[in-house]
Parts: structure tokens; sequence; C-alpha cells
């Protein structure tokens, strides 16, 4: 029951969201469409909800009560963020607003944009191992096994994308050369007749 009901809230995220900016945007029914978007959270609710009842009924701790908690601690670190990229989006395409930001590519502001991706997924992994704690709580420590084993992997998720995202630190993609500005043929002149007066007057 938890498995098919995570594919619900998986499905009725995205039904959601398309109802949502297909209201605000070819419909022009800006309220019902952010009505429709805030109804997002109330699907994580049930999912929770649910969990913990089949859990309560005396349900075996498994692994689909740990993909639960893993889509839950996702939703919290990511959802917003997915809602927020694909409405600058559909305001982009479908009301003529402006093109969405694109991150950037290379060097330090890289580095930034992948460190701020990992601080979502170590929230996601941390809601993901406070949910999981607390069913251990509940449950008590028989048969707890399988939600100690699923914090391992949100942890293991965690430290996989912190390494990924450290290289772009350590190693910063430069611009390849081909993607610089091209400067301004007269700027470039103007430099080397400065350069060239400037040596004329350490000669004199």
């Amino acid at each position: 029951m938890v498995v098919g009901l995570i594919i619900a809230c998986e499905a009725g995220f995205w039904v959601l969201l398309a109802a949502g900016l297909t209201a605000r945007y070819l419909l022009g029914l800006r309220r019902t469409g952010l009505a429709l978007l805030l109804c997002e959270p109330l699907l994580e609710l049930v999912l929770f909800a649910v969990t913990a009842v089949d859990l309560r009924r005396g349900a075996e701790p498994g692994w689909e009560h740990g993909l639960a908690a893993l889509y839950l601690g996702f939703t919290v670190a990511y959802g917003h963020r997915t809602v927020r990229w694909l409405d600058a989006h559909a305001a982009h395409r479908l009301a003529g607003g402006p093109p969405p930001p694109k991150p950037p590519r290379y060097g330090l502001a890289r580095a930034r944009h992948e460190g701020g991706l990992w601080l979502r997924t170590l929230v996601a992994a941390a809601v993901a191992c406070a949910l999981l704690q607390g069913a251990v709580a509940y449950v008590g420590q028989e048969g707890a096994e399988p939600l100690r084993a699923w914090q391992a992997v949100a942890l293991r998720a965690a430290g996989i994308h912190g390494l990924i995202a450290l290289t772009y630190l350590v190693w910063p993609k430069r611009r390849p050369a081909s993607a610089l500005p091209a400067r301004d043929p007269q700027d470039v002149s103007d430099s080397l007749v400065g350069r060239a007066g400037q040596d004329e007057q350490q000669v004199r």
C-alpha cells in the first residue's frame, strides 16, 4: 500500500503542477493556479500519515517505509525549488515573461551553485533520517534494521553528492577560450597605441 501511495503522490505532484501552471498562464486564473500549486504539500502530509498508520497497525518495517522517508526528505528539500523552476519557465514560454536565469557553468560561481544543491541534498538526508529515527523509536529496536539501513542509504547519498560538489571547488571548470567574449577591434587598437606610447616615454 505504501509503495502504491508513493507512486500516486509522485503522479499527483505532476498533475497538480501541470494543472496549476495551466490555470495560471493559459487560462488566466492566477488565484486558482496558485491554490493548486499550494496543494502540493498536502500530498506529502497524506503519505506521512498513511505510513505512520501502517506502522501503528503492526506492519513489519520494510524497505517501502524507508523509501517513503527518502521521498518525503527529497520533496522537502527540492520540491519548492522544482515548482519555482518550472513556474519561471512556464511564465517565459506561455506569458511572455523574461527567460529564467541559467545556472553558472564555470569557476567559483559553478562551485557555489553545486554547493547549494549539495546543501539541499543534505537537508533531504537529514529529514529522511529524522523520520526514520522516529519510526525506529515508534516500533522499537526489534525489526528496525530495515529502517536503519535506509538511514545509511540517505547518508551515503549525501556523502557522494558532497564529494561530487567538492570537485567543482578543487578543480573548478574553466571557461574555454572559444567562450570568452570577443574584444572590440577598436579597443585592441587603442590598447596597442597606449602601450606603444608608454614604451616611447620609457625610452626617453
